[in-house]
């Protein structure tokens, strides 16, 4: 009898992506709806993903490639 192995959590594997150096990428949130009291700097700026860093990186990575 085989044991069972942990799920990959499909929502974050769908929201995360692993980039070639090993760095977790994100899509920066809050850009979607009500931009017209925004800057377009701030506009701009929320276009650019972002990386996950230390613990969260760690945990997410667990959750993801398990």
């Amino acid at each position: 009898m085989s044991v069972q192995k942990m799920k990959s959590n499909r929502s974050a594997a769908k929201r995360f992506k692993l980039k070639p150096n090993g760095k977790l990428k994100r899509i920066k949130g809050n850009k979607h709806h009500c931009n017209v009291h925004k800057a377009q700097s701030r506009i701009r700026r929320l276009k650019e993903s972002g990386t996950v860093e230390g613990k969260k990186a760690k945990d997410l990575r667990k959750v993801i490639f398990s």
